[in-house]
């Protein structure tokens, strides 16, 4: 059942109506920003809970829809500007709005007397919208506007600053990586108009069948587009730069937008991917290799902005687990949980960085739990959820994704043990971060210790909102919602033996971690020492930036070189500069034919219609 809903365009609307006002208003008068930038995320919150309400109210398996214009009609191909919230959309829209409004609040204290206020507030208004037209998205073209939206936005915001060529670096970078991933989804959108005829996402489930032949290829070209988005291997290197930008703008991305934008599409696409095992598996062991691979990585990181993005990389790896192991209620519940936990602890970095004068080393902080209270305890509830604690959010929604992995449709028992090692490596890092930020003493310089104080209010109370949510929200039941959305999955129920295991990673992690940098502060230093190689590597990211300069960005510098300074003046200027001398050398002759005098026109028509009876004549 489809029911109309006018009221989803306006979802959309609003803060597209933000970006104008701040553009207008904003850029004029920057207290306006102020209002208009959290405000209208706060009426397409409300907007959202209304619908959402109504969806709910109706009949399992309804959908909404609000159909504005025809927008596309080429033969027998029609793409229409129309939104459909079912309950996937419906959750992820809640998240995006309700989180996005938390971190609008923020940002009015943390970008306070920040120059580009105003400008700040447009791109974050953008970015939401972008974020919405690719939630709701009726079909798949418009749901590519959408994603292409949400990369550009990326690009404004971690180049937010872009005086610093560094944070101008990261924009482009994070640019450029998403393009490589969106050149392959495009390919599967052409794939999928070829043998289905259309990229309406209902259609599509239902002309599944004809697409069965070519399910491989086309989910394995979407999945690649999926890998830029949500920083998956092997095209995961931007999202650490991305931290470039301003605090809020981490959280943004690795919360509530840009990033969850794959794991969406995946589970969107579900029916698709059913008809494509191989796929399944190529999603649910890049997950857990991925998992794994930022979870070591975030063990050596000293940035405390650094860790998180490591963080992000590796909890999308465990969505992905999720999706490629058939538990994609678990999965989508895990983006919900990672927005409230991840959301908390980007913002509570952002309260450490304010109290610490800039400061993101976090060799150079400790102690500050005393002087900052509030972002202590708040970080606190997101590093247990984070780490799986019993009864917090991570740990249902994590819990499930490892079950789904062993118990699945699509089970993978050894990517099981992986997400195992991953989870582990995760409470042991975010202890660390806990742990070196807020005990001890602290190690800042006089002057750094001198300023260090909590945050105002309309930074602290977001924090409190979402330490709520990362304790309780796991107890919302999403994947019994959802599951009319994603084809109702097979539903693995975790066996006793894998919680015992779950709680004893979480807690074995933090135990490690407090051990580590509370009890015995000078042995990481011993034990670094003794791995000292692969400490290097691990901080180092492996080195994979290294890599890809060396073996792709290099060698494409290169042979733009050649092509400027050889291929572009001799051939392509060769060819437009010889075209132009032909032109003026044959000009000459047409030039003696076009004399301006009447009679040699006429006597030209009297000659060529003597040729043309004489030839007729002949003929006949």
């Amino acid at each position: 059942m489809v029911v109309d809903a006018p009221l989803l365009r306006w979802i959309v609307a609003l803060p597209a109506l933000g970006v104008l006002l701040n553009v207008v208003v904003g850029r004029r008068v920057a207290p306006a920003a102020k209002v208009i930038g959290p405000g209208v995320l706060l009426g397409s919150f409300v907007l959202s809970l209304v619908t959402a309400a109504q969806l709910f109210g109706l009949a399992e398996g309804a959908a909404l829809a609000d159909r504005v214009w025809e927008w596309i009609r080429a033969g027998g191909f029609s793409a229409e500007v129309a939104f459909r919230m079912d309950a996937l959309a419906a959750v992820m829209c809640l998240v995006v709005t309700g989180i996005g409004f938390l971190i609008h609040v923020y940002s009015v204290g943390y970008m306070h007397g920040d120059p580009g206020f105003a400008r700040f507030f447009t791109y974050l208004n953008l970015f939401v919208t972008a974020m919405l037209v690719l939630v709701l998205a009726d079909n798949l073209l418009l749901l590519f506007v959408g994603w292409e939206g949400v990369g550009l936005c990326s690009y404004l915001l971690i180049g937010f600053w872009y005086d610093k060529v560094e944070n101008a670096v990261a924009g482009k970078k994070a640019f450029l990586v998403n393009r490589i991933g969106d050149a392959a989804f495009l390919l599967g959108l052409f794939l999928l108009v070829q043998h289905a005829g259309t990229l309406q996402v209902s259609a599509l489930a239902a002309r599944s069948g004809s697409l069965a032949p070519w399910a491989l290829p086309i989910c394995l070209l979407l999945f690649v587009g999926a890998c830029g988005k949500s920083a998956q291997i092997p095209l995961y290197v931007w999202l650490p730069d991305a931290m470039a930008g301003p605090t809020p703008v981490s959280a943004l991305i690795h919360a509530a937008t840009m990033v969850t934008a794959g794991v969406y599409l995946v589970a969107r696409l579900h029916f698709l991917y059913a008809m494509a095992p191989a796929a399944l598996a190529v999603v649910a062991a890049i997950g857990a290799a991925t998992a794994l691979l930022a979870a070591v990585i975030g063990t050596a990181q000293n940035d405390i902005k650094k860790v998180l993005a490591y963080s992000t990389v590796s909890q999308l790896g465990f969505m992905f687990l999720g999706l490629g192991t058939g538990a994609a209620g678990a999965a989508i519940f895990h983006v919900v949980t990672h927005a409230f936990f991840k959301g908390l602890l980007f913002l509570g970095a952002g309260s450490v960085i304010h109290a610490m004068s800039g400061e993101q080393d976090m060799r150079r902080m400790g102690g500050l739990r005393a002087r900052t209270p509030i972002t202590f305890w708040t970080m606190v509830a997101g590093t247990a959820a984070i780490a799986g604690v019993p009864f917090t959010s991570g740990f249902f929604s994590k819990d499930e994704i490892i079950a789904g992995a062993f118990l699945g449709a699509h089970a993978q028992p050894l990517l099981g043990v992986v997400a195992y090692a991953a989870a582990f490596l995760t409470a042991f890092y975010m202890g660390r971060m806990l742990f070196m930020t807020f005990f001890g003493e602290l190690r800042a310089s006089h002057e750094v210790a001198h300023h260090v104080h909590e945050s105002p209010a309309v930074m602290t109370v977001p924090l409190v909102v979402l330490a709520a949510f990362s304790l309780a929200g796991g107890f919302l039941p999403i994947p019994h919602l959802i599951a009319p959305s994603i084809g109702h999955p097979h539903a693995a129920h975790a066996a006793p033996w894998m919680m015992a295991v779950a709680v004893a990673v979480g807690l074995g992690g933090l135990a490690l971690a407090y051990w580590f940098y509370v009890v015995q502060p000078g042995l990481p230093w011993l034990v670094t020492g003794r791995i000292e190689g692969l400490y290097a590597l691990a901080r180092d990211a492996f080195r994979v930036d290294a890599l890809y300069d060396r073996v792709i960005v290099r060698p494409l510098f290169a042979l733009a070189d050649v092509l400027a300074r050889r291929v572009d003046p001799g051939l392509v200027d060769g060819v437009v500069n010889g075209a132009a001398t032909w032109v003026a050398a044959t000009s000459h002759l047409t030039r003696r034919l076009q004399t301006g005098n009447v009679q040699h026109y006429a006597l030209s028509f009297l000659a060529g219609a003597a040729v043309l009876v004489a030839w007729l004549v002949r003929r006949g």
